[in-house]
């Protein structure tokens, strides 16, 4: 559909493939230019079936926009010889994406990103011509962490959503724009509801983020939303939970954070917290005369850690790691971790020719890597391969900051970092976080350590705002209240002596810091259901019922209290320079550690481990169903074909 008319020619050329020349005259609405693209358009649809009142496609099909703006009012197909149009038999690609393969118009983007973005030659053509066909040379299903985004590209109704399959139509629904809390990358995206319910999840363009993809996770782990929900607020009583109304269960918990010392109150953040609930409980905690903030996530190799952006967050913009040459992994898995930064990884690999290396266990990676350790012994072999880059990049998994090596590691880090040669505003060193609260936390003056707290300080008041990690590894005694504020019941609510119904990200919104500690702003799209309420309003509640005046109650001005505290809160979408990050060596811990030959951990080395690997997505009955395919897949003999 790209033919134009070019002075000189006598014929139309195909744009995209003719070079441009001094002189050239273009003309790309011409009368010529027009026949020669409803000709085409006429042979795309001479096979292409007539599906559109039943096509999940339909409203956002290219090829309709194409036939109203270049298709004609006749059709001039004749079946002369009664053999019907083409028909083709439909793929089994696995839980996740519907095929109709009939109405394949052969465009190849399908192929062309599962090789070249996700890495994997799974699809292909067999045929040429008007019998080509697309799909699997064996029968196998396309499983990868990016494997959604093929639905986006498909410009016809090929390959559809099937989770989504016969929901809606995309007139009848209403559109927010959100930020996907399924990993730190902060994945722009648009929620799709209707009737109060969320439908879907796409991928939102920025280029300085994700560009245009959404991992598996973050597109569909939203019917999460529908399951296990916490309505109505209940509170303990002969070891079962009564349900009751919020005024008794405020004056409940005001009660116990009244009757109780200060040094013995305590709240811990989960991963989800957006950074209004994040600053109101601090704030109401330090009014009552407590400092213990803590997130579930333990970062102790340095004594400021939480002061300087640098020691905690990813240290260059998303867009620069495709400039790279040389990558070194130290404990991580980023293609699991953070898929939408993994392709940028795989950017640079595919076409800046970067050689990435690895220390740390054999993991799924869909890039070739080299092995050259497995721990904090061998980082001293890895530093002669990153020795004559240009743009070379370190990056440490979050996981490996909380060992007893982790002073070790990062010392060692450093002293890599700053003896390679590299512009001044090229930074080497970045960690990856991996819960979407986490950057948002440390900026709004949380602590790192939330079990080792606990666990020394043995606090009687514990305000949980969807911590669950933590009850995992730790019963609470008797003579210790959790408050459990959340929008999904497990571990933490079953310890709860409280719980207080929260929001889920599709139904607050809320400010959220990516790893890069961009702020993005996440729209709601519907109302918390039942008797749930927004979390920071629900501290709001708190706060009143303690006699305690916090000084917002609505979002401008609890916008204007992040501003006070940071102004990078209220800076969205713009990347700060990182400060001070020659202090790091001066403030790094005591070592203590002499098991420096114990080999990295990573959590998520298979794409198995990817779709359930927390409380959010395993509630997900599509997660649970993607990764019993891929268990049903390790046991095809096609699998590693």
């Amino acid at each position: 559909m790209c033919l134009v008319e070019i002075e000189g020619m006598w014929k139309p050329q195909i744009a995209c493939a003719m070079p441009v020349a001094k002189n050239m005259k273009i003309r790309t609405n011409s009368e010529v230019a027009y026949k020669a693209q409803e000709s085409v358009l006429e042979f795309l649809l001479t096979d292409h079936p007539l599906d559109c009142p039943i096509c999940d496609q339909g409203g956002e099909c290219d090829l309709q926009d194409l036939s109203m703006k270049f298709g004609s009012d006749r059709t001039r197909f004749t079946d002369i010889h009664f053999e019907g149009k083409r028909a083709v038999e439909n793929k089994n690609l696995g839980p996740l994406i519907r095929t109709e393969m009939t109405r394949c118009i052969h465009c190849t983007r399908c192929i062309r990103f599962a090789s070249q973005v996700c890495g994997l030659d799974v699809l292909g053509t067999a045929g040429r011509g008007g019998e080509m066909l697309v799909g699997t040379y064996v029968d196998k299903m396309f499983l990868s962490e990016l494997s959604g985004n093929i639905i986006d590209l498909c410009p016809v109704g090929a390959l559809t959503n099937k989770p989504y399959m016969f929901k809606a139509r995309p007139w009848e629904i209403n559109r927010a724009n959100s930020i996907d809390v399924t990993d730190a990358t902060g994945t722009n995206i648009s929620v799709n509801y209707r009737f109060n319910r969320v439908l879907r999840v796409l991928p939102r363009e920025n280029e300085e983020v994700n560009q245009e993809w959404l991992s598996d996770k973050g597109r569909w782990s939203i019917d999460s939303l529908d399951i296990q929900r916490l309505v109505t607020p209940m509170y303990k009583c002969n070891d079962c939970l009564v349900a009751t109304e919020w005024d008794i269960v405020l004056k409940m918990v005001s009660k116990q954070l009244k009757c109780t010392k200060p040094f013995d109150i305590m709240a811990i953040a989960g991963p989800y917290c957006n950074a209004e609930t994040l600053v109101a409980t601090k704030d109401l905690l330090n009014v009552l005369g407590s400092e213990h903030t803590y997130i579930e996530r333990n970062v102790d190799y340095s004594e400021a850690v939480v002061d300087i952006r640098a020691s905690y967050s990813l240290n260059i913009c998303m867009k620069n790691i495709a400039l790279s040459d040389k990558i070194l992994l130290v404990g991580t898995n980023p293609r699991f971790e953070a898929p939408v930064l993994n392709a940028r990884i795989r950017q640079a690999y595919m076409f800046n020719e970067c050689d990435v290396y690895v220390i740390g266990p054999k993991c799924e990676y869909n890039y070739h890597v080299e092995y050259v350790g497995q721990s904090v012994k061998d980082l001293s072999n890895a530093k002669k391969y990153l020795q004559n880059a240009k743009s070379p990049l370190i990056f440490v998994g979050i996981d490996q900051l909380q060992t007893p090596n982790a002073v070790t590691l990062m010392r060692e880090l450093i002293r890599i970092s700053n003896s390679l040669k590299k512009s001044s505003d090229w930074k080497v060193l970045n960690i990856l976080p991996k819960e979407a609260s986490f950057a948002g936390a440390l900026e709004a003056g949380w602590k790192p350590g939330g079990l080792k707290a606990i666990q020394s300080l043995k606090p009687r008041v514990i305000l949980s705002l969807g911590a669950d990690d933590v009850f995992r590894q730790w019963s609470p005694p008797k003579d210790c209240t959790v408050i459990y504020i959340g929008f999904q019941g497990d571990s933490g609510a079953a310890c709860a002596s409280i719980i207080l119904p929260g929001s889920a990200y599709t139904e607050a919104g809320g400010t959220f810091l990516n790893m890069e500690c961009r702020s993005q702003y996440a729209q709601p799209a519907v109302s918390p259901p039942g008797k749930a309420r927004y979390d920071w309003k629900i501290i709001r509640a708190i706060a009143e019922y303690c006699q305690i005046c916090l000084f917002y109650t609505d979002p401008d001005s609890i916008c204007r209290r992040l501003a006070q505290i940071s102004p990078n809160f209220v800076s969205c979408g713009t990347c700060q320079k990182r400060l001070f990050e020659d202090l790091i060596p001066q403030l790094l811990a005591n070592d203590s550690s002499d098991c420096v030959g114990q080999p990295f951990d990573v959590c998520m080395k298979k794409l198995k481990e990817y779709y359930c690997s927390d409380i959010y997505t395993s509630n997900s009955p599509t997660m649970v169903k993607a990764q019993k395919a891929v268990m049903k897949m390790e046991k095809s003999p096609y699998c590693h074909v």
